[in-house]
């Protein structure tokens, strides 16, 4: 049990519901929550997080990338605490209860819609599975490609954000595009993260991520767009939603220290596994910013 609790990494779970719980605070500030709707939102991205987690571990173990040179914490196939056949169930399991979890979160939300609505959430529901299990496995894994960034920013910011706030609303806003960028690019600066320390043993085994291709330097750089980006969408959000009058819609800025720490702690840094506690840093940074952003925008409503 303990070996599978270390390979669903419980510790990634708080970035994983962040856009759940932005996307649910942006629907109550539009008086149209629904707490089922949240919690189903909530349970059907846990399995996927953890799908996504035990995909990883299996695929990099499959192709011969997760070497005793891994300087982030040993995979459980790799290691040999769970076989591949073992792993290769579990993650079956994880995909159809994500599976059974979505349909009754479509089901519950959807009640009241026409069935092509439901039909398309499915659809997307399949993309996300698909997505969870093809980032390291198949012939062709993005994950290895240096698509990561872009898949993290799709289904953690985009599909995360305003896929809950059309499950609870029904209704879908164009400039929430902002808010749900933000939380993407804060999520995919976890991952840059997690690169920068692996960058040279990904380098060795043919795993070409962003900062591979960008070189050290250029991926710190990088790091702090990422960062900046979520800052800035979130002021322009707020701005245009009339914060100059509301002052509690500005409590998120609380957060802002906690990024800039975590850049200059990334760009400072000497040793690969100095990295290791700053990705859990912006990751629970972002779940705090997300909860002062949302009681912010429903206090001051």
């Amino acid at each position: 049990m303990k070996s599978w609790l270390a390979a669903a990494r419980p510790r990634t779970l708080p970035l994983a519901l962040a856009s759940i719980i932005l996307g649910s605070f942006l629907a109550a500030a539009a008086g149209r929550f629904s707490p089922a709707i949240s919690a189903l939102a909530a349970l059907t991205t846990i399995f996927l997080q953890i799908l996504s987690n035990f995909a990883n571990d299996y695929g990099d173990a499959v192709s011969g990338k997760d070497t005793p040179d891994r300087v982030g914490p040993r995979r459980a196939v790799a290691t040999g605490l769970i076989t591949k056949e073992a792993m290769f169930r579990g993650m079956v399991v994880t995909g159809l209860l994500a599976l059974v979890s979505g349909i009754a979160l479509l089901v519950v939300a959807f009640q009241d819609a026409s069935s092509q609505v439901f039909w398309v959430f499915l659809a997307l529901g399949l993309v996300c599975i698909a997505a969870a299990i093809a980032y390291t496995n198949g012939k062709r894994p993005y994950g290895y490609s240096g698509f990561g960034d872009m898949a993290v920013l799709i289904f953690f910011g985009w599909v995360g954000v305003l896929g809950t706030y059309f499950l609870h609303t029904l209704s879908f806003d164009p400039w929430l595009l902002l808010p749900a960028s933000s939380v993407g690019f804060l999520a995919t600066g976890v991952l840059n993260i997690n690169n920068i320390r692996d960058i040279e043993t990904d380098a060795r085994t043919g795993k070409y991520s962003i900062p591979v291709r960008l070189g050290r330097q250029r991926a710190i750089g990088y790091h702090w767009l990422l960062l900046l980006g979520g800052m800035t969408c979130a002021v322009l959000f707020a701005w245009l939603y009339g914060a100059i009058t509301t002052p509690y819609r500005w409590l998120f800025v609380l957060a802002f220290p906690l990024f800039f720490l975590n850049g200059r702690a990334v760009a400072g840094h000497r040793q690969a596994t100095e990295l290791n506690p700053r990705l859990g840093q912006l990751a629970l940074s972002t779940l705090v910013f997300v909860l002062l952003w949302g009681i912010g925008m429903v206090i001051s409503v």
